[in-house]
């Protein structure tokens, strides 16, 4: 999860008032995982340039890879939403630490 620091003055709106460490560590490089309900065909791949897509026994698909920071983890997933099948799941495996960090959509 990423969390920022808020101002909640000026009328109610919140303001970024500041980061916080886990923010600024989110920015970083780092592999990630998204998990659709489904068979994308082969032709997608082409399409999320740079990232492996399988198809696994469990009906889903599994794409894969090195995504830059969260501007292209964001435009990743825009791309994911515009093909239209459901998100299970979005992964960030870290290369230092052996947990993973899981968020599960249902």
């Amino acid at each position: 999860m990423i969390t920022q620091a808020t101002d909640r003055n000026a009328g109610g709106k919140e303001q970024m008032s500041g980061t916080t460490r886990m923010d600024s560590d989110r920015r970083e490089a780092g592999r990630y995982e998204i998990r659709l309900m489904g068979h994308l065909d082969t032709r997608w791949a082409a399409w999320f340039e740079g990232l492996s897509l399988s198809r696994e026994s469990d009906g889903t698909t599994l794409i894969h890879g090195p995504v830059a920071d969260q501007a292209a983890l964001h435009g990743l997933l825009q791309k994911v939403r515009d093909i239209g099948l459901p998100l299970v799941s979005v992964i960030c495996i870290e290369p230092d630490q052996s947990d993973v960090q899981t968020i599960e959509l249902r």
